[in-house]
């Protein structure tokens, strides 16, 4: 009987460092980047939404941010709607370049 033990572990060990390492592990890596973003966050900050929403951090309160999103107009979010601080390169490079028109 523990000779099928030691087979079955043999097969299922590699499988399951495969599996830890493709999938389990960047996840939690992810996870940590995201709750130390979200940790990090002052106001002030250029941020985008899960939704897509850019806008800057006018102020906090309890689990929410207060995001600016274009003048006169505010919008409370959980702040676990945000996803990404934007720099001036991240907005530099979303634009869509004047040459990139495609044909028709």
């Amino acid at each position: 009987m523990s000779g099928a033990l030691g087979q079955l572990l043999f097969f299922f060990a590699p499988l399951f460092a495969i599996w830890y390492f493709l999938v389990l592990r960047p996840q939690s890596q992810q996870r940590k980047k995201l709750r130390d973003l979200l940790a990090s966050l002052k106001t002030g900050d250029r941020v985008v939404t899960s939704g897509g929403i850019y806008g800057t951090i006018v102020g906090f309160r309890d689990g929410t941010v207060q995001l600016q999103i274009a003048n006169q107009v505010k919008v409370d979010l959980a702040r676990s709607a945000i996803t990404g601080i934007v720099t001036e390169e991240t907005g530099d490079s979303s634009k869509p370049e004047s040459g990139a028109k495609g044909k028709r």
